[in-house]
């Protein structure tokens, strides 16, 4: 794909370039290039130096602060920070649940909620998936009920990434039964200082603490953190669905996770190996298709369109080409992925690497990666959106 831009453009693109160099921490550029774990510090600060800028949450409308680009402006900031290996942006407050504030809440919950969120100091969690409602949302059953002027929750929510940070978290709860599984179900806002929540963590298969368990034990909520009507709250989460599948491409991330694959595959000897070449070309091919398809809805998205039933193909090819890229890396480092390693720091492992240092992410990454094709929805749940909203099926 070859691409034009114009003086205007590259003169943004230099702006953009002398931002990071000045003002992104270059430890955790490293880590982000060598494919290690960032802390929270990481991302807030990063974020927090973005909004000094005016550019922590670009996509956002203007009137909320996001910024008046062209889409090939948006494509070259993702593009840079990405390249540079900035940190990435947390996406459940900028782009999960502030899309339903200012389009569903009240003026009084957009002044409440988002300046928090487009500053960096407000971190968000989303309560969506339980025990038995993953995939399979509709049947959730976390209970809301009405008390006077607040909610009275009681259940709990699983998979909750990076809860352990969180300041507040969104989430459906069901406040009536009658009807279909959709109906029934409300969209509320919940301060995690509220009394009577309990945070278990979930070490996953890489012994990364990411996901949690957080139970709600009569949790009072005021009515006033409601989005919208009561019982309407399945018409906001699929909303918010739509953005949170629309930001799965991950284009830069996959980007550098190519460079970082091509780098072992020519260490390890196996680059000019004409069966592995071929791989490493094609999955070249599908991110820069990928990415041609992003920019057509990044352009259709900035004139107001909502990305619709096209953000479960991103999700789709977006998660499938991040596990290929992971497969790819294990074959390149061959023996060396065997052992399984944590990074050095880990729960105070001290260890050097058993082979070249790029090995010891390698496992825990594919391990991590397996889980990207289920969260926001499974694959095979987006399939069965297309077949139905696309190809009427």
């Amino acid at each position: 794909m070859q691409i034009t831009f114009t003086p205007e453009e590259d003169a943004f693109r230099a702006e953009v370039r002398a931002f990071i160099e000045a003002e992104c921490d270059p430890a955790a550029r490293e880590r982000m290039q060598k494919g290690l774990g960032l802390s929270k510090d990481d991302y807030v600060n990063w974020h927090k130096k973005m909004a000094t800028k005016g550019w922590s949450c670009p996509h956002w409308p203007v009137e909320h602060g996001g910024c008046d680009w062209s889409p090939m402006q948006h494509f070259i900031f993702e593009e840079e920070t990405g390249d540079a290996g900035c940190p990435p942006a947390v996406p459940f407050g900028p782009e999960m649940v502030a899309p339903v504030v200012w389009s569903f809440g009240t003026e009084e919950q957009k002044a409440k909620y988002l300046p928090g969120i487009l500053s960096g100091e407000v971190w968000w969690a989303q309560g969506y998936s339980e025990p038995n409602a993953g995939s399979d949302l509709a049947s959730l059953k976390t209970k809301a009920v009405l008390d006077g002027d607040h909610y009275v929750v009681t259940g709990g929510k699983t998979w909750t990434t990076l809860a352990q940070f969180a300041d507040w978290i969104f989430l459906l709860v069901r406040t009536s039964s009658e009807g279909k599984r959709q109906q029934g179900i409300t969209f509320l806002l919940v301060d995690m200082n509220t009394p009577g929540i309990t945070m278990h963590p979930i070490i996953t298969m890489e012994g990364g603490h990411e996901v949690n368990q957080v139970i709600f034990d009569e949790v009072r909520v005021p009515v006033e953190n409601r989005i919208g009507e009561q019982d309407k709250g399945w018409t906001y989460a699929k909303f918010l669905l739509g953005y949170e599948r629309f930001n799965m491409a991950g284009i830069p991330g996959a980007r550098r996770q190519l460079r970082r694959l091509k780098a072992v595959a020519e260490d390890q000897g196996v680059a000019d190996d004409m069966r592995f070449r071929n791989k490493m070309a094609d999955i070249d091919i599908q991110i820069m298709t990928l990415e041609s398809t992003m920019l057509r809805l990044l352009a259709a998205a900035t004139q107001g369109k909502d990305p619709g039933a096209e953000s479960s193909y991103i999700k789709i090819r977006g998660t499938e080409i991040d596990q290929l890229l992971t497969e790819l890396t294990m074959e390149a480092v061959g023996p060396y992925v065997l052992p399984f390693q944590p990074e050095v720091g880990h729960e105070g492992r001290n260890e050097a690497p058993i082979g070249p240092e790029y090995a010891a992410p390698v496992a825990p990454t594919y391990f991590n990666t397996r889980k990207v094709t289920i969260y926001g929805g499974s694959n095979e749940i987006q399939k069965n959106i297309i077949a139905k909203h696309v190809l009427g099926l």
